[in-house]
């Protein structure tokens, strides 16, 4: 054999086992390979999902737009702790997601022209629990707190204003100071308000506006009396100098100065008693007008102590899925709701 033919053969042999090994490892690496083109298709089937989804949200919003929007829509988030037992979850994970799809509906909300926004994140009555639950929702607000600050979030989104509702005092100090901080730096939105309600219960604001509303009024009284003591002052020195002038007869005079003295207090009894006004003035939620719907989950229809002062003339809705699994085709119905009763609540409103 020449040594060219020798070599060729040599190249053949090395070749034949070079590719044998090199479908060996194509075998080793075909379940790669299709996993890899699953996912790709995977990835080609989930963003024309999206991107469907998105069409029917823009046009289910759309329809709503329509009809009339709620200005102010509130939320009771019932159903955490339920949603978490119900996944076998633990009970922090089930406020996790209750905070997720707070996030969500809230979204659902400003895109569709809701302005207002209130939730009830905290009762003072949840003080009552396990310290070490009550630890754990006050890390995780102090937590999702910062995350709402965190650049593109829907907080800078959609240009919200965050307020906390509340008696802050009996909040942990790191908590509060986090909440006047959000507070503070989101002041100057004005395109949309979140109202989180926490350490809030209705009696308590009702009691703090009374509160208020009497030492405000008991120092308007102070400021007139004090008003008062001069100008009697001065008609005293004017009575007596007539009377020595002996223009007057000092019997007429004092009669005289009892009944201006009774129409005075009669013209200014009313306005020393504290009235509606006052109180919802002082209210906690006088930054937000009325409220327009009420949505509570888990199919309860209770308010818990919730703005018992401001839901008077609103409808409650009560769905029956608990508060993670409330999805944008719940709070569309709600909105339906509103709409085909806003006739009737309008007219209810005017005649109150």
């Amino acid at each position: 054999m020449d040594k060219p033919t020798f070599v060729l053969g040599l190249m053949s042999i090395c070749c034949f086992g070079c590719s044998k090994k090199l479908r060996e490892i194509m075998v080793v690496f075909e379940p790669f390979r299709r996993l890899h083109k699953l996912a790709r298709e995977s990835l080609q089937v989930g963003q024309l999902y999206f991107d469907l989804t998105e069409f029917v949200r823009k046009g289910m919003l759309g329809v709503l737009s329509v009809g009339p929007i709620p200005t102010h829509v509130a939320f009771i988030m019932d159903g955490n702790r339920r949603y978490a037992k119900k996944y076998k979850l633990d009970k922090f994970d089930g406020h996790r997601a209750g905070f997720m799809n707070l996030i969500a509906m809230v979204s659902y909300c400003f895109e569709m022209g809701v302005k207002y926004v209130t939730a009830y994140a905290f009762s003072i009555d949840n003080f009552r629990r396990r310290p070490d639950e009550v630890k754990c929702l006050m890390d995780l607000m102090l937590e999702k707190i910062d995350e709402l600050l965190k650049e593109g979030s829907a907080v800078y989104k959609y240009g919200v204003r965050l307020l906390f509702i509340g008696n802050l005092n009996l909040l942990p100090d790191d908590v509060r100071s986090a909440a006047e901080k959000a507070m503070k730096l989101t002041a100057c939105h004005t395109k949309a308000f979140l109202l989180i309600c926490v350490a809030y219960t209705s009696t308590d604001e009702i009691a703090h506006a009374i509160e208020l509303s009497c030492k405000d009024k008991i120092q308007e009284v102070i400021t007139e009396d004090s008003g008062d003591v001069i100008d009697e002052g001065n008609k005293e020195k004017e009575t007596k100098g007539t009377d020595e002038g002996g223009d007057r007869d000092s019997g007429d005079s004092g009669s005289t100065i009892t009944t201006l003295g009774d129409q005075e207090e009669a013209s200014t009894g009313a306005t020393r008693a504290v009235t509606v006004a006052d109180i919802e003035r002082n209210m906690y939620m006088a930054v937000a007008p009325g409220l327009d719907v009420m949505i509570r989950t888990s199919g309860e229809t209770r308010l818990s102590n919730f703005l018992l002062w401001q839901t008077w003339g609103s409808p409650l809705y009560a769905p029956k899925a608990l508060w993670p699994e409330l999805g944008l085709l719940d709070l569309v119905w709600a909105v339906v709701k509103y709409q085909r009763s806003y006739s009737y609540l309008q007219k209810q409103m005017k005649m109150s």
